[in-house]
């Protein structure tokens, strides 16, 4: 049986008062009796009256303006699938009077974030989605945001000073003791670590933390691990910086690299016949070739495309419906294996 969707009118009749009072009632706005409020709030609660908020907003014609401040995908192609879950987000809210627009700005270049944040917000913006990359200057801005009442939400990586204040994405610290958890099951129990973490950023650092704490608790004498750090994996030296790390702790049975440059590690090592268990992130390409290979055993899938589009559609909503945005969206931690990666593929 289809449920009856009341109107003002309706409830005007059940209440005995005028649309206007109702209307008035609803909206908080001009003088109503005690009698006749308490008459039309009492209809409302035994019909469970609720407002069409959709209808609502597109009689205000009300354009509102969300700025995606992202990296550029050129940079690194972990970046992809954000871009493609903005504009599914966008062509689901476009009909209701949604604007958005993206700025890209280099992941590797902090000028090229604030210049890019500038230019954003001299347009005036109802809100920003944001990758805080960069951690001081995501800082800022959240500051700045907040000063001028402009909704902001953040994905993939969260600052710490602001918990997790509207964040969508992974617990970075249970994703590292979810990579632990995995190479624990597959060595030897006196095998060596390593951690590598490629463009190093903040975001890997707690990773690290959730790996490392795994092990302490699990064992009574942890296994030694070794961390080792890169700022630039396009730097000429890079091989040659991974082959002496590896030389230099000969004993590494197993790798866990921090982001999605897991690749490059396999590749590296496959070309200089050596095998160990690689643990890496993200359904980049050039990992899932190397997933199905053998290569690398386990990858963890962060799921960029779904972090941008609930993004967008959480200050979509909370601007044109008024909907509260959830301090925090936590998302499931995929493993991903040869068996199952082609159920991800797309």
């Amino acid at each position: 049986m289809t449920e009856k969707k009341y109107t003002i009118k309706d409830i005007a009749k059940l209440a005995g008062v005028s649309k206007g009072t109702v209307d008035r009632v609803l909206h908080k706005r001009g003088r109503v009796s005690k009698e006749a409020r308490d008459k039309v709030n009492q209809v409302i609660v035994e019909i469970d009256y609720q407002p069409n908020l959709i209808a609502r907003n597109l009689k205000k014609n009300k354009v509102y303006r969300i700025y995606a401040l992202i990296p550029d995908a050129k940079y690194d192609h972990y970046w992809l699938p954000t871009i493609k879950g903005i504009d599914e987000a966008l062509k689901e809210f476009k009909p209701f009077g949604l604007v958005l627009e993206k700025f890209y700005f280099n992941p590797k270049d902090c000028n090229s974030f604030q210049k890019q944040t500038e230019q954003a917000l001299s347009l005036k913006p109802d809100a920003i989605l944001m990758a805080p990359v960069f951690h001081k200057e995501s800082l800022d801005l959240f500051k700045l945001c907040k000063e001028h009442s402009i909704v902001v939400a953040s994905f993939n990586n969260h600052i710490d000073k602001l918990g997790l204040e509207n964040f969508i994405g992974q617990d970075l610290n249970q994703s590292g003791r979810v990579a632990a958890g995995l190479i624990d099951k597959i060595t030897k129990k006196n095998c060596n670590i390593g951690i590598l973490h490629i463009n190093e950023e903040s975001h890997m650092k707690h990773k690290e933390i959730g790996f490392r704490a795994y092990f302490k608790e699990k064992h009574k004498k942890p296994k030694e691990i070794v961390t080792f750090s890169l700022t630039n994996s396009e730097d000429l030296n890079f091989q040659d910086n991974i082959s002496q790390f590896m030389s230099d702790n000969d004993g590494i049975s197993a790798v866990f690299v921090t982001n999605s440059k897991a690749y490059l590690i396999a590749n590296l090592l496959k070309n200089e016949n050596k095998k160990i268990v690689i643990v890496g992130y993200d359904l980049l390409n050039e990992n899932i070739e190397l997933l199905k290979n053998g290569d690398i055993e386990f990858l963890i899938h962060q799921r960029p495309y779904r972090q941008a589009y609930v993004g967008v559609s959480y200050l979509a909503e909370n601007l044109l419906f008024g909907k509260k945005i959830p301090s925090q969206n936590l998302l499931p931690i995929d493993i991903i294996t040869a068996e199952n990666v082609k159920y991800y593929e797309n």
